[in-house]
């Protein structure tokens, strides 16, 4: 199964920051595993454009489209099993420590 795999910052991260594994680490293991099939770190939501048409007009907007202190940062393409060893690969990510971690499967369009 194919799970995008959203990171996040948060406004409540663990209070031990030393718990948290090694960025290197993780993508170098998940990569040698075939779980990660692509990822990458965001730039700022202050870089963000909106796009939306509405009544056949092209309406752009600077910035993120939700005003939120929890922003995702980075993003990971996942190939797990099920959903238990996606939440497995996710743990063991820094930022589950540091922020926030949310997890979704890919629709089957067939």
């Amino acid at each position: 199964m194919k799970f995008m795999m959203f990171v996040c910052n948060d406004t409540e991260p663990d209070a031990d920051p030393t718990a948290a594994p090694d960025i290197e680490q993780w993508v170098a293991e998940r990569d040698a595993r075939g779980q990660r099939l692509e990822g990458s770190v965001l730039v700022p939501p202050s870089a963000a454009t909106t796009v939306r048409v509405r009544g056949g007009e092209l309406l752009l907007s600077d910035g993120p489209f939700a005003e939120t202190k929890e922003v995702i940062v980075g993003f990971d393409i996942l190939e797990c099993a099920d959903l238990d060893e996606a939440i497995e690969v996710a743990r063991a990510h820094p930022m589950a420590y540091a922020g926030r971690i949310e997890l979704r499967p890919f629709a089957d369009l067939d």
